[in-house]
């Protein structure tokens, strides 16, 4: 089995605390069934909006990231998968697509690997 980083990218925040209550329980349902599968290994954590960019070979700094909506990462979690494939397929029931959000699946390496998958 290997290790998938799931990054969201465009989550909406709740309206109201009512709304946002729901979509709690939606993400926390779906990621108790890749827990209770044996998929889950972290929960992660949501990410604060804003931050610091550092770039370049003079390491500037800049606030940050200031990319559209739609691209900043606002969280993640990592997966227990056979391969990327598998590890697509769990990411389907994600709420955050409801939202018009996506889930980017990546490969966390392993020492000596570099296939990819």
């Amino acid at each position: 089995m290997n290790e998938y980083v799931y990054l969201y990218r465009g989550y909406e925040p709740a309206a109201s605390s009512e709304e946002m209550q729901k979509k709690t329980a939606k993400w926390m349902a779906w990621l108790k069934d890749l827990s209770d599968k044996g998929h889950l290994k972290s929960f992660g954590e949501p990410l604060q909006p804003g931050g610091k960019v550092v770039k370049g070979k003079k390491k500037q700094v800049t606030d940050g990231p200031y990319a559209e909506a739609k691209d900043v990462v606002g969280g993640y979690s990592i997966i227990i998968a056979k391969d990327i494939d598998e590890a697509v397929i769990f990411s389907l029931g994600c709420p955050i697509f409801e939202d018009g959000g996506s889930v980017e699946v990546r490969t966390i390496g392993q020492p000596g690997t570099t296939d990819g998958n």
